[in-house]
């Protein structure tokens, strides 16, 4: 561990108050409190910030920031927690339980909040989290964006006796020593009087998230049912080449539709991919496989017959997915795209496709352009093997087998955060 982080349980408290003597700010306008020195935790330690707790205490309004790393997969990580360590279960704390963000408010064991996402942040890569609370309710966001609401609402002033203040860990009298500690690091903490803005929010945050990615995270946090349509060509209609196996778009439906829980199972996700088809087909039949369906979010993956198709090149794509794009966006309740690239293809095999890269590359442009969330295959595949087009993915040297299938619906699980080391379909092996 780095001497910066080097923060163990003895003498926490004389140590939190070195470290934030700089990173503290009381005016109206600005936090309460700010942490902003970065610091290193193995599980074991904390930053104590008791001696700030006062000016926390009283708040039934404002707002939490947290940024942070985690360096391993822990049941339970506090973020940022005060508590009232004399008694059980009296707390406020913002962590990650199993990699979802949650919030929750306890007052000697009465539960007066507890809040989770579907969404997941214990993916080893740096993430703003946030939570917001007035008399309207209770706001989760992620990367300046919010993922989840509720009308539910408590803040630090409704747990009483709050008199310790710490990052990386709980504190109770039932855990003396703690619990709930943290793996990772905590680049910063702050908290304010008052609830901050979306443009504020997104300035708190070091890279915020595409707003759409935010309303995907929203969708997968909501109890209201939602339909997805997963679109594209054969690789996307999963015939054939998975031997029996699932498709990618089953292996998503068994994360969102099963393993998510109730009442996810009531979403719907349609596979309306063809084979042969192309951007441009897709285009003049998008009535038909994505505007009947009424979605909330449509997924498109298609490129690999574009290449091998007359009059299709590179910027007659690029034409047609800014058409598809926006065509979603305009559909009824303004559904969220999202781009997922073709796979790369054995050279030796499919010569006339050796050029499919560009088309990825186009993808990603467009959807850079658009500000829509890209899924990269491409670069994923050739990435995880080298450099080179992994064969052992691939049934024919073009479409994916069943081990390719799973590594799709791997990425999208991950890009759209909903990853979790312990699901079925995460963990699957596929021989």
């Amino acid at each position: 561990m780095r001497r910066r982080s080097m923060l163990l349980a003895t003498g926490a408290a004389a140590l939190g108050t070195q470290l934030g003597s700089r990173a503290f700010a009381a005016a109206r306008s600005g936090p309460l409190l700010d942490h902003d020195i970065p610091v290193d935790l193995d599980g074991s330690e904390y930053v104590d910030l008791s001696d700030r707790v006062g000016a926390l205490a009283p708040l039934t309004t404002g707002t939490i920031v947290v940024t942070f790393r985690t360096t391993s997969h822990n049941e339970a990580m506090t973020l940022l927690s005060a508590s009232d360590p004399t008694v059980p279960s009296s707390n406020i704390t913002l962590n990650l339980s199993g990699g979802a963000l949650q919030f929750s408010v306890r007052d000697r064991g009465s539960v007066l909040i507890n809040v989770m996402t579907r969404t997941r942040y214990d993916d080893g890569l740096r993430h703003t989290v946030a939570v917001t609370v007035d008399a309207s309710g209770t706001r989760l966001h992620a990367g300046g964006r919010t993922v989840f609401e509720t009308s539910r609402h408590s803040f630090f002033g409704h747990a009483s006796g709050l008199s310790a203040l710490a990052l990386g860990r709980n504190l109770d009298s039932d855990h003396p020593g703690g619990e709930w500690f943290c793996t990772g690091t905590i680049e910063r903490a702050a908290v304010w009087d008052r609830v901050l803005d979306a443009s504020e929010l997104i300035a708190q945050s070091p890279r915020p998230d595409l707003a759409d990615l935010g309303r995907i995270s929203t969708i997968l946090n909501s109890d209201t049912p939602a339909t997805w349509v997963v679109t594209g060509d054969s690789i996307t209609h999963g015939a054939l080449h998975t031997n029996g196996w699932r498709s990618y778009p089953e292996h998503w439906t068994e994360r969102v539709r099963w393993e998510l829980g109730k009442p996810k199972n009531q979403d719907f996700v349609i596979d309306s991919g063809v084979s042969g088809a192309t951007s441009a087909e897709l285009v003049a039949r998008f009535g038909e496989r994505v505007t009947a369906f009424s979605p909330e979010v449509v997924s498109i993956m298609i490129g690999t017959n574009d290449i091998a198709t007359a009059g299709l090149g590179p910027e007659v794509y690029r034409a047609n997915l800014v058409s598809l794009v926006r065509s979603v966006r305009a559909l009824p309740g303004a559904p969220v795209p999202v781009l997922q690239s073709p796979n790369p293809v054995d050279p030796a095999k499919w010569p006339g496709r050796v050029g499919l890269s560009q088309y990825a590359q186009v993808m990603g442009e467009v959807a850079a352009q658009e500000g829509v969330v890209f899924v990269d295959h491409y670069t994923d595949w050739l990435s995880s093997n080298g450099g080179q087009v992994p064969l052992s993915l691939l049934n024919d040297g073009l479409h994916p087998n069943e081990r390719g299938h799973h590594r799709l619906a791997l990425k999208m699980i991950k890009d759209l955060r909903v990853f979790d080391i312990g699901s079925r379909v995460c963990s699957l092996r596929v021989p």
